[in-house]
């Protein structure tokens, strides 16, 4: 039994691209350009799943994926520092965001660790292998850092190591008895500005 679960991280807001925590902001303009090209690279899915996230269902919905809000695909809660800039929060908390830069177990105040993460995704994994065919799940780049651990069976320090781009895809398959990591980083051609 062959089963393939495609995470495509959603596409970028106004406020992730000027260096803000997420909060629940909808997708900026120019982010639907780069759905569109993607959105025409897919290969058909027995279903389709998307974070609860604004921006994640908008992804979703420009993909053309009927998609069902999946808990377990939320993006990390940052808690008090949502909607805010790293930049403010490392200079009036630095011990606390130095911590969450490279501690799996720190977390926001109010908010929830990359180990919290990963536990959910280990779960939400651990249950896929009985889904038979391909599954596309529209998500978050901690998402996908923590479902790139846990297919490589790679300690949680390494989450900082793992750069996720916006509408880039990360591909798994499992025979039913253990998972692969089949192509991780993957994103459509940019148009050439010639």
């Amino acid at each position: 039994m062959l089963v393939r679960f495609t995470m495509i991280c959603c596409g970028m807001t106004a406020l992730s691209r000027r260096g803000f925590f997420p909060a629940d902001e909808p997708l900026e303009d120019k982010a639907y350009g780069g759905i569109s090209a993607l959105a025409g690279s897919l290969d058909a899915a027995d279903r389709a799943w998307t974070s609860p996230a604004l921006r994640a269902r908008l992804t979703a919905e420009a993909l053309g994926l009927q998609a069902t809000d999946t808990p377990a695909l939320r993006d990390q809660d940052f808690g008090a520092w949502a909607g805010r800039a790293f930049d403010e929060v490392e200079q009036t908390r630095p011990d606390e965001a130095h911590a969450w830069l490279v501690d799996p177990g720190a977390a926001p105040p109010s908010g929830e660790s990359f180990h919290d993460v990963a536990s959910r995704l280990a779960d939400l994994f651990d249950g896929l292998v009985a889904e038979p065919g391909h599954t596309i799940a529209v998500t978050h780049p901690a998402v996908i850092r923590a479902a790139i651990l846990h297919v490589l069976k790679a300690p949680l320090t390494g989450f900082r190591f793992i750069d996720v781009e916006p509408l880039s895809l990360a591909d798994f398959r499992s025979d039913g008895s253990r998972w692969v990591l089949r192509a991780s980083g993957v994103t459509v051609p940019k148009a050439s500005s010639r």
